[in-house]
C-alpha cells in the first residue's frame, strides 16, 4: 500500500491553520488533523473550516475523548471529522461508544494508547473493542518532563515493531520524531506518518515552523511515499 502522510495542525489560531494545512497539501500531505491545541482553542467551528476549505480530504480530530464518547465522536463527524481519537486510559464502555458512533456516522476510530502501562497490551485492546487504527503515542509532557531529568527522551520507535505485531489494523507512531526517524516508520510497518512538532509545529510556542517548510515537507512526503509494503490499503 502507499503509505499515508498525516500533518498534525497543534496550533492555536485558525488562520494560520489553514494556510499551514493549504501549505501542506501542496506539498503532497495526504490527511489534515485538527490538533488538540486548535481543537481547544476553536472546536467545532475549526473542524467545519476545515473541510470548508478542504472538500474530501480525510481530516482526524484529535479529541483524546475520556468520556462522552458517542457525542463527542458525533459532533465532529457532523462538523466534517473523518476519523475521531479516543484514548485507551478511557472506559472500555467510552471506547466502545466510539465505535458505535463511528459506525453510525461514517467516521473511522483511532484508539490512542498514550499513558498505557502496558502499551502492546492497550494496542490489542484497543482493536478487540473494534477501534479501527492504533496511535501508539509518547507523550508531549512525558517527554520533556523525562528529558529535563537528564534522561534519554523515551520515542514511540522504542515498541513500534512489538505494537505492529501485536494487531492487524494499521499503526501509527506518535511523539517526538525526527526527520528521519518519521521518514522510517513505515520500514517497521507503520504506513500511517505524522508530521507534528518539532518538524512541522515548534514545540515550545506551537507555532508553523519557520524555514522553507514547503520544500522540506514535499521532500519528506516523496520519501515516505516511495515505500512500498504488502500491507493491506486502508
Amino acid at each position: 500500500m502507499r503509505p499515508i502522510v498525516q500533518i498534525s495542525l497543534d496550533l492555536t489560531d485558525i488562520d494560520e491553520a489553514l494556510e499551514t494545512a493549504a501549505m501542506a497539501m501542496r506539498a503532497g500531505v495526504d490527511w489534515l488533523e485538527a490538533g488538540t491545541p486548535l481543537i481547544l482553542a476553536e472546536g467545532l467551528h475549526g473542524v467545519r473550516k476545515l473541510r470548508e476549505a478542504f472538500p474530501g480530504v480525510p481530516i482526524v480530530a484529535d479529541l483524546k475523548t475520556m468520556d462522552g464518547g458517542y457525542l463527542e465522536a458525533e459532533m465532529m463527524a457532523k462538523a466534517g471529522a473523518t476519523h475521531v481519537v479516543v484514548m485507551a486510559r478511557a472506559h472500555e464502555e467510552t471506547i466502545k461508544c466510539v465505535v458505535n458512533a463511528g459506525r453510525d456516522f461514517g467516521v473511522k476510530v483511532m484508539g490512542d494508547n498514550l499513558g498505557s502501562d502496558d502499551m502492546v497490551e492497550a494496542a490489542r485492546w484497543l482493536e478487540a473493542l473494534g477501534c479501527d487504527y492504533v496511535i501508539h503515542h509518547i507523550g508531549y509532557d512525558e517527554r520533556r518532563g523525562i528529558a529535563a531529568k537528564g534522561n534519554r527522551m523515551p520515542s514511540p520507535l522504542d515498541q513500534l515493531k512489538e505494537v505492529v505485531q501485536a494487531v492487524k489494523i494499521p499503526v501509527q507512531a506518535v511523539g517526538g520524531l525526527s526527520l528521519e526517524q518519521a521518514i522510517q516508520c513505515p520500514q517497521f510497518g507503520a504506513p500511517l506518518v505524522v508530521l507534528g512538532a518539532p518538524l512541522t509545529i515548534d514545540s515550545d510556542s506551537f507555532k508553523t515552523a519557520g524555514g522553507d517548510l514547503e520544500s522540506s515537507l514535499r521532500l519528506i512526503c516523496d520519501k515516505i511515499h516511495s515505500y512500498k509494503s504488502d500491507l493491506k490499503d486502508i
